[in-house]
């Protein structure tokens, strides 16, 4: 590429602050610049320029985004920014690049311990186009058609270059791999051609420069919002720039705590910190500080925070630190001499200099409260479990290199994908990316030296593996209770259509619309009671509101629940709806709720046990935590039972009859039990309909059942009517006249207002119904 001539209106260099790049550019070496810079600079969209901080480095040279027209930043991603050697708000220096075509480039991996295998040839259609440098980190990632935010191939660069630079790329394997260039010849700046010679490495190898190996950057972050904001606020300021504290004359902060459940990113993001600022990383691993002998656990963390000092700027991350810092009321006395030096090394009478401290953890509570007041720890920062958002950006980070099929929806699975965290969705592209490979492990000959560019191409991940790969990966913010994703939707349930319209207005618009509530200045229901004769579908309601909802649904009983250990029942409740809030929006389901919150003071079951149940049921269903997300549904036959404090608005706000079905309704729930059966033409639905009175769903479906079987018994390959007949004469409706009676008597005494204008929930059950019926 020839010098561009400088015109009196240009300069040779421009000088930007440094801003994070979006997703859709990480890896493909762009850095978006204003239309002024480049208008100064005399360049065009796709040129390629010379980017400098600490070194230089090369990029292909973009418009802005149109939220950024008229700022006076660069956006370049990790890889550019740890290239450039500069972090972001750090200023850079642009030039126009002089580029020579590469005659040959030599690869490794660009992280020891990774070894790889395979000839430089299948990366020639990967990095075609692509400007490199020694010592440079590229990545093998591959654009997709649409993803950019305003659409289209890489938003800003005319077709013609996209084409010729990304439009023949595929994947390196299915992930995405990042490679360091060790060699360039001739030296400089060199651009790809296809002429070009590459070479890789097996092993990482040192560049001719002597730079060293790239590690996590911010780009490799996802789902966190601001979280990464606050820790840079906290952490990278007082590295890099500790002499903004000195003017302001405070000290800069010593310590910040990053808590949530495990697999969010905590790690993950003390390692971005420390390569993003490029200060001395130190891990403590609570296991391995402990020692044998008397105050050698106390001599290691000495060590570790006098490496510190001596390599400051530094940062010492300690994970899991409720395991070497337990509060000192409950442990022994080798632990308490570890929390006494930690605190001592955190807050004592020498300053710790130029070094932070990053405490992880996913049990706060655990940590000895010395430790969470400022000074040591300043901040503590939560690292929750992702929102929609936040999975989409998290599924866009460990898809960047995997060959994705047209089929595959990105947002549709991050929509799905509730209750997963980071770790979570990572193996579940992996699980997905192992699938494809199922597929096509027949046609490769594994004994072959090298697998074939054709085979490889084949090798795409679809929408298919994806789904197979949701069925064995599980969200672990939800591996202590059983998650279920329903497959029951509305159009499985027959009848019923005013229980369904309630349901769909209380807890399947504030789930979904939970802004149309708020217009309002209203606030949803929290909690949903179907009662009525057992086998009318209460459970099946539940599980189909859930899907409709797109919500977790967590089912539990009192079995579940109760123990015979004090104390343990209240906290497996507590445990229960904390889970819950994590991974909103969920729907609590709990089944024959009268057996774990009857009314207090009655004498069923053990009071003592109950009693502080249904204390902890209301405190969590309307105490000083919201709810925030989380619906409770339960089911009972005997809602006269159950507590009254439980029937309040605020608690359970809708009590819902769930009533036999009526003729229509019947008709309608045997279509679907019959949907698969092979009926002859003689069998009238409507007529077993009318002659199935006060039959419940689930007895409706044991009829259709005992008709198949006398079907089967008779060798017969159609259900006739007949078969319809005989089975009606064994079947019999499993609520009697009497228990529909009592049952219509519950709706209307719940229904019914005293004069303060109070729900009257004091009645009996009748003694008719007391026997079982």
């Amino acid at each position: 590429m020839a010098e561009v001539p400088t015109a009196p209106d240009r300069t040779d260099t421009v000088r930007l602050q440094v801003a994070g790049a979006q997703n859709p550019d990480v890896g493909k070496g762009v850095a978006r610049i204003n239309a002024e810079s480049l208008a100064a600079l005399g360049l065009a969209p796709g040129a390629i320029v010379a980017l400098t901080g600490k070194r230089t480095t090369p990029a292909i040279a973009l418009p802005p985004y149109s939220a950024d027209a008229g700022l006076d930043i660069i956006r370049l991603d990790g890889l550019l920014r740890a290239n450039a050697g500069v972090g972001m708000g750090d200023h850079v220096e642009i030039a126009p690049a002089q580029v020579q075509p590469a005659k040959k480039v030599v690869l490794a991996p660009a992280q020891q311990g990774v070894r790889l295998q395979g000839s430089g040839r299948a990366l020639l259609r990967t990095l075609m186009g692509r400007p490199l440098a020694s010592g440079d980190v590229v990545s093998t990632s591959v654009y997709r058609q649409g993803a950019g935010p305003e659409g289209g191939n890489l938003p800003g660069m005319p077709p013609d270059l996209y084409r010729q630079l990304f439009g023949q790329q595929r994947g390196f394997g299915l992930q995405e791999i990042r490679l360091v260039v060790t060699q360039s010849n001739p030296r400089g700046i060199v651009q790809v051609t296809e002429e070009t010679e590459i070479e890789l490495l097996p092993e990482y190898a040192e560049p001719e420069s002597g730079e060293g190996p790239v590690g996590i950057t911010y780009d490799d972050i996802g789902g966190l919002g601001d979280t990464v904001d606050q820790v840079r606020e906290m952490i990278e300021l007082p590295l890099k720039h500790p002499e903004l504290f000195s003017r302001l004359g405070i000290d800069p902060p010593k310590g910040v705590l990053l808590y949530g459940p495990p697999g969010t990113g905590k790690t993950l993001l003390a390692k971005a910190v420390a390569n993003e600022t490029n200060a001395h990383f130190l891990v403590i691993n609570g296991p391995e500080i402990m020692g044998r002998y008397y105050g050698e656990s106390e001599g290691r963390l000495r060590e570790v925070f006098e490496e510190a000092e001596q390599n400051a700027p530094a940062i010492i991350f300690i994970d899991e630190i409720d395991s070497i810092a337990p509060a000192r009321d409950e442990t022994g006395e080798a632990e308490r001499r570890v929390v006494a030096q930690l605190l001592t090394l955190l807050d004592g009478l020498e300053s710790r200099g130029n070094v932070v401290v990053i405490g992880a953890t996913n049990r706060p509570d655990s940590i000895d409260p010395a430790l969470r007041r400022p000074g040591r720890f300043d901040r503590e920062i939560v690292i929750g479990v992702p929102d929609t958002s936040g999975r989409r950006q998290i599924l866009d980070i460990h898809t960047r290199g995997m060959p994705l099929a047209e089929d595959v929806d990105l947002d549709t699975l991050a929509r799905t994908t509730y209750g997963f965290v980071g770790a979570d969705l990572g193996a579940l592209a992996r699980e997905a990316a192992i699938s494809a490979l199922r597929r096509i492990l027949p046609e490769i000959d594994l004994e072959q030296d090298e697998i074939p560019g054709e085979v490889l191409d084949e090798l795409i991940v679809t929408a298919d593996d994806f789904t197979d790969a949701t069925r064995r990966v599980q969200p672990s913010a939800l591996r202590e209770i059983q998650i279920q994703v329903p497959n029951v939707g509305w159009k499985d349930i027959g009848g019923l259509e005013e229980v369904k319209m309630q349901l769909r207005e209380g807890v399947e618009l504030p789930l979904q619309q939970p802004e149309a509530f708020k217009k309002l200045g209203i606030r949803p229901a929290k909690g949903f009671l179907l009662y009525g004769p057992p086998g009318n579908g209460k459970t099946l309601l539940a599980k189909a509101v859930a899907r409709e909802a797109e919500a977790n649904f967590v089912s539990t009983k009192s079995s579940d629940l109760l123990s015979k250990w004090v104390g343990e029942s209240e906290k497996q409740v507590s445990r229960l709806f904390q889970r819950a809030r994590q991974v909103a929006p969920t729907v609590i389901f709990i089944d024959e709720i009268d057996a774990l919150a009857p009314a207090r003071g009655s004498g069923i079951g053990d009071s003592n046990v109950t009693e502080r149940v249904v204390n902890t049921l209301l405190a969590e269903m309307d105490g000083l935590e919201d709810m925030q997300g989380v619906v409770v549904l339960a089911a009972t036959n005997r809602p006269t039972l159950l507590d009254p404090a439980l029937l309040r608005p605020g608690r359970f706000d809708e009590i819902v009859y769930v009533p036999v079905p009526d003729q229509e309704g019947r008709r309608v729930i045997l279509g679907i039990q019959t949907g698969k059966m092979p009926l002859a033409t003689d069998v009238d639905l409507d007529a077993l309909a009318e002659r199935t009175e006060r039959f419940s769903g689930a007895d409706l479906e044991n009829l259709v059942r005992k008709a198949g079987l006398l079907t089967l018994r008779a060798g017969g390959e159609e259900v006739a009517m007949g078969a319809f007949d005989e089975a009606l004469k064994t079947t019999r409706p499993s609520v009697t006249p009497e228990a529909e009676k009592e049952y219509e008597r519950m709706q209307r005494e719940l229904r019914q207002e005293d004069p303060r204008g109070n729900r009257s929930i004091g009645f009996q059950i009748a003694p008719e119904t007391e026997n079982g019926q």
